[in-house]
């Protein structure tokens, strides 16, 4: 098979863009797809248009959303074949990839293929969770990116993670502050994490942001409910608060919005589809692939850069993108080893330096047990209306993981494919059976990997994808 590319690029986050742009300075031909019609990944969402037309929303995103700016420029400046509005729905051992776009299907081939794809939020199946006006924090962050809104009302914010003080913080800064932050850390945890702290100083911008942004919230009076538990979000058909426990009392919290965050985690479909080899991550509670020191995968020609190969954060993203491009070089026979090595040396330096902080906030921020493995009326596949108690049902008869829950349940055969509904499964049957989700698995991920429509399927064009934006 002839390939068109030397490389393929799936992603166009942080990770993708710094990948492109190296792969092209080394004289390596390159296609970038992105399901999005700008580059910038969910990170930098918009990053072109927004300082230009929503000189507010820049504000309120903030300086380091700002640094998306010079990847992007340098992606554009580069000979890269980008090709926005790509939906990629297979990937083939062979490296072929199949993608939708501008309403037709189409396939390019490619000696090696980039996975870029980075993370998605880690489901937060509460009671409630279903109900009109609950949204997670990412998708409110996206509004802001994209054209500079925020929602009305009394807006509550819940659960764990960086992302869920950072959108508390833009709220404020765009000024719509948040009604308020529920956050579900036990008061031990940050004793706990107190272990990790001399390493995570390496990366010590990143603690004294999170310090700022505590501040920002406590100098607009944003009420923020520390080691609460137990969430339920009340109403009846929509969202009209949010109930937790917090020291041993019940309380609740008035909500024309309830976000709900706890953390990311790896988008894995691309890889589970191509059959690459997966563990699962106990420290940050997730699947990820299995990659070596230059992020290749088990698969021959197929590596992951970014978040989709373990969670690290932006900046990360980007470094761990050029470190794999180097050794997408080398293999490709653009670079001698020693030059690899002396090209990757400096990202590779920037990347420990960034992971450094990564101990200290996966064990703050450690999903509670009531999120992996929510009570059995709880809804846990959105799709196909399963709750946590049927999963459950189908272990006690024999179910020995996922795919076969999906076979009694049709958990997971929904239009989201399994990408909401996988981690818990996973959890909950891993849970029931006394193991852990590592033995147990997840789900077989067969093509197409996002919905479309059968005239786009039959459009399938195989030859070279010559429109590139």
């Amino acid at each position: 098979m002839t390939a068109d590319y030397d490389l393929a690029i799936i992603g166009a986050g942080p990770a993708g863009l710094a990948a492109a742009g190296l792969a092209a300075e080394l004289g390596l031909t390159v296609a970038l797809l992105d399901e999005q019609e700008r580059p910038g990944g969910q990170i930098y969402r918009a990053i072109e248009t927004v300082g230009a037309s929503r000189p507010l929303a820049a504000k309120a995103l903030g300086p380091d959303y700002e640094r998306g700016r010079g990847l992007v420029d340098a992606m554009r400046a580069a000979r890269v074949d980008y090709l926005p509005g790509a939906v990629v729905w297979n990937v083939s051992r062979e490296l072929a990839v199949n993608f939708s776009r501008q309403g037709g299907s189409r396939e390019i081939r490619a000696r090696h293929v980039l996975v870029a794809t980075g993370a998605m939020e880690r489901p937060v199946p509460v009671p409630g969770w279903t109900r009109p006006g609950v949204m997670t924090v990412g998708a409110l962050q996206i509004m802001l990116k994209t054209s500079g809104l925020v929602a009305d009302g009394r807006v509550v914010l819940a659960g764990s993670g960086p992302l869920l003080l950072l959108l508390a913080s833009q709220y404020v800064e765009a000024g719509a502050p948040p009604a308020a932050v529920v956050e579900t850390v036990p008061r031990a945890r940050y004793v706990e994490a107190l272990a990790h702290l001399p390493k995570a100083l390496r990366a010590a911008g990143y603690l004294a942001k999170g310090v700022r942004l505590m501040r920002t919230l406590a100098r607009a009076g944003v009420p923020v409910y520390r080691g609460a538990s137990d969430l339920s979000v009340e109403g009846g058909e929509r969202a009209t608060g949010l109930a937790f426990r917090q020291g041993g009392r019940e309380r609740r919290v008035e909500a024309d919005l309830v976000a709900l965050h706890q953390g990311v985690v790896p988008n894995q479909q691309i890889t589970r589809l191509l059959g690459c080899n997966h563990v699962f991550d106990d420290g940050q509670r997730c699947f990820r692939p299995v990659l070596d020191d230059w992020f290749a995968t088990s698969l021959d020609g197929v590596s992951v850069a970014g978040d989709g190969g373990g969670i690290g954060g932006a900046v990360a993203a980007e470094h761990a993108g050029r470190v794999a491009v180097c050794g997408i070089a080398h293999r490709l026979g653009a670079l001698s080893e020693p030059e690899r090595d002396a090209r990757a040396a400096p990202s590779r330096a920037a990347l420990d330096r960034d992971l450094a902080v990564r101990p200290f906030l996966e064990t703050l921020y450690r999903p509670p047990r009531e999120v992996l493995e929510p009570a059995d009326d709880v809804l846990v596949c959105r799709c196909e209306e399963v709750t946590a108690g049927a999963v459950r049902g189908a272990a006690a008869l024999g179910c020995p993981g996922p795919n076969q829950a999906k076979s009694f349940l049709r958990c997971g055969m929904g239009p989201c494919q399994g990408r909401v509904c996988g981690p818990v499964v996973s959890e909950i049957i891993a849970d029931a059976l006394g193991s852990d989700p590592g033995a147990v698995g997840y789900y077989r991920i067969r093509p197409p990997l996002k919905p479309l429509t059968l005239g786009e399927l039959a459009a399938l064009d195989t030859d070279t994808e010559s429109g590139a934006a």
